[in-house]
């Protein structure tokens, strides 16, 4: 059964130094999944089977492993690669942030009403309608921060061969990995209802090091930036 523990919270403007950044008006490239229903996401150029090939093996960067759930033993690290890191884990629930009428107490028994990274007017995001993902809070066990990921971050999720780009948009426990956004999860044609849905296992997530999505609830910037930095992934690796 899942079980997730509150999310932290950090201050609005954090992590804002970025080596790949895109305007507010970038242009996304086709979402067939968006429109065709969640079984067709395929976002950008990049396969889901290309981005898989390359994470086969894991060279581990966390000083530990991660559970899944609080009832789960620790079995994930967060392994690095050429220009991004990665783990594969199950997919958790997020909905925190705005309360609509989705995501909001009468919902989520866990919901707060705000996230780590907040969007450009300053308000947290929406969970129902952004794509994002959550990484573990800094310990001892790892620090995103100095492995150059930070709010914003461009995300490729990739589930049962479908790829959907998202941005890193929230933290959650020191010992706990694998949650993302109604809105990821529902565009995987994972189910996205915050108390019970969500999947066991299946997840790959990798992170695109120095990479920042501006606005970060711009999501076609998200998925432009992705599909360049997919390539290149591919390319270097």
């Amino acid at each position: 059964m899942r079980s997730r523990t509150l999310t932290l919270t950090a201050a609005a403007g954090a992590a804002l130094l970025a080596s790949a950044v895109l305007p507010a008006n970038a242009s996304g490239l086709t979402r067939g999944a968006a429109a065709a229903g969640p079984a067709a996401t395929q976002e950008g150029s990049v396969s889901a089977a290309d981005l898989l090939a390359k994470v086969t093996s894991c060279s581990q960067i966390s000083s530990g492993k991660y559970k899944t759930d609080d009832e789960t033993s620790a079995t994930v690290p967060v392994c690095g690669k050429n220009g991004a890191v990665f783990w594969k884990a199950d997919m958790d629930i997020d909905c925190d942030g705005q309360r609509t009428s989705k995501c909001s107490e009468s919902t989520d028994p866990w919901y707060q009403d705000d996230t780590a990274f907040h969007q450009s007017d300053g308000k947290p995001l929406r969970a129902d309608t952004l794509p994002y993902v959550v990484v573990p809070s800094s310990s001892s066990i790892w620090n995103y921060g100095s492995a150059g990921i930070k709010g914003g971050g461009v995300v490729a999720v990739i589930y049962q061969n479908k790829v959907e780009y998202a941005v890193v948009g929230d933290t959650g426990p020191t010992k706990i990995i694998g949650e993302a956004s109604y809105a990821t999860a529902k565009a995987l044609g994972i189910d996205p209802d915050p108390e019970n849905g969500g999947t066991d296992s299946g997840v790959t997530y990798i992170l695109f090091k120095n990479s920042q999505v501006s606005p970060i609830e711009s999501h076609s910037a998200a998925v432009s930036l992705g599909d360049r930095l997919a390539q290149t992934f591919i390319r270097d690796n």
